[in-house]
């Protein structure tokens, strides 16, 4: 049976150094074999997938901790909207305009009375 392995330990160890400028002082990979003890309608045994687990020891003294992904936006120093923010109301304003009315029941909107 063939493992997909996606990241070897020195993958692992380039990306943390490379994209998130922490120091790597070991990595220790392994594989969790997936439970095959469940059972489907038929009796018949269901195997969840396998996957790897890899523990990063840091070198001395250093912490990790996660970046902000959804930072705030921020406001323009003037008070106008930026062009995110404009950009964002005509995106909220054409949902509303496409989501159904539910006063007209499962009537379609181009069907009118």
């Amino acid at each position: 049976m063939a493992r997909n392995v996606l990241m070897t330990r020195v993958d692992v160890r380039n990306y943390l150094e490379r994209i998130y400028n922490v120091p790597v002082a070991a990595v220790r990979t392994r594989v969790q074999h997936g439970s095959n003890r469940k059972r489907d309608y038929r009796n018949v045994r269901m195997k969840k997938p396998d996957y790897k687990v890899a523990y990063v020891q840091l070198a001395h003294g250093q912490t990790f901790t996660f970046p902000d992904l959804f930072p705030e936006k921020k406001q323009s120093p003037d008070g106008s909207p930026s062009d995110e923010d404009i950009q964002d109301r005509l995106l909220d304003e054409q949902r509303r305009r496409q989501s159904r009315d539910p006063r007209r029941g499962g009537v379609p909107g181009w069907f009118g009375l």
